[in-house]
């Protein structure tokens, strides 16, 4: 496809619109995450590719001359992720904050400087009729993209279509912030297809987002309201149920490691009464026999 010429007005306001909701769009994550100071449910894989997304996006959207707020996008993208990303190393891996710090700079200062090789290698060759590097790049966008969305799910399915610790105003405006980019391309004087796939491909994973929460409503709406009734949130039922051993139909998944660990803590909580036995027993027969001695010796 050929580069962008002149763009209609109608692509630049809607650029616009799409570019300040994916340059804010983070932003309640972020507050979230540091009000909260923790960031459970909320992947760090999810937000890193996300961020490496930004490298390639931003190329591609640079070297096909879209409109000005479609070319800024991915730069505001990419930085937000990171802090986000930053966030999960400092509340969920408990990484000192001098380190967080450090390296976010680090990865902020290498994707800045891969995309610009990117930019000044492969514009030239695309100003010239040469796609081919473009179009990988804008590929690799799109994988990336797709790919930071699949971390979520897992978190979903762990949790049974519960979405916990991802901030539905930022989902929302990340959604609405592909719809409007999605329509500044439709109406320039030709349709980026690769482009275009990106930002479909955020609304159809994030709408999946949406959806597995609202059905989660729906289906434990009886249970939530009897918990409320008695002063309880959700959390408290499904840990009574857990703490007495009673099968619980929402309870959360367990990876193989949370179970072999589970699993040794109640063989550790199960033999320490035993050894307390057995040292009671042995005390018993200890005082048991020494009379007996002592009339042995005596007699």
């Amino acid at each position: 496809m050929a580069p962008q010429g002149e763009i209609p007005v109608a692509a630049n306001v809607l650029g616009t619109i799409g570019t300040i909701l994916w340059c804010i769009q983070t932003v309640p994550q972020i507050w979230t995450n540091w009000r909260t100071k923790k960031t459970d449910g909320l992947p760090g894989s999810m937000m890193y590719l996300w961020a490496l997304c930004g490298v390639p996006f931003g190329a591609y959207n640079i070297g096909q001359r879209f409109n000005v707020p479609l070319q800024v996008q991915p730069q505001a993208f990419m930085g937000l992720c990171l802090v986000n990303w930053c966030q999960t190393l400092l509340y969920n891996s408990k990484w000192a904050l001098w380190k967080v710090i450090l390296i976010g700079l680090v990865n902020a200062a290498v994707f800045a400087g891969v995309e610009a090789a990117l930019i000044l290698t492969l514009q030239p060759l695309y100003d010239a009729g040469n796609g081919t590097g473009i179009l990988v790049v804008g590929i690799i966008a799109n994988i990336l993209l797709a790919m930071g969305l699949l971390p979520p799910y897992g978190e979903i399915w762990k949790r049974r279509g519960r979405v916990i610790g991802i901030n539905f105003v930022f989902l929302s405006m990340d959604w609405f912030g592909a719809f409007f980019s999605l329509m500044s391309l439709a109406v320039q004087n030709s349709f980026d297809v690769l482009g275009g796939v990106l930002y479909i491909v955020c609304i159809l994973l994030e709408s999946g987002i949406f959806i597995s929460h609202i059905v989660w409503l729906v289906r434990t709406r009886k249970i939530r309201k009897e918990a409320k009734a008695e002063g309880k949130t959700f959390d408290d039922i499904m840990a009574e149920h857990e703490d007495q051993g009673i099968p619980f139909k929402f309870a959360e998944r367990k990876s193989r490691k949370e179970i072999k660990e589970k699993q040794s803590d109640v063989e550790i909580g199960t033999s320490r009464p035993d050894e307390g036995s057995d040292d009671q027993t042995q005390q018993h027969s200890v005082v048991g026999t020494s009379p007996e001695g002592d009339l042995k010796d005596a007699s």
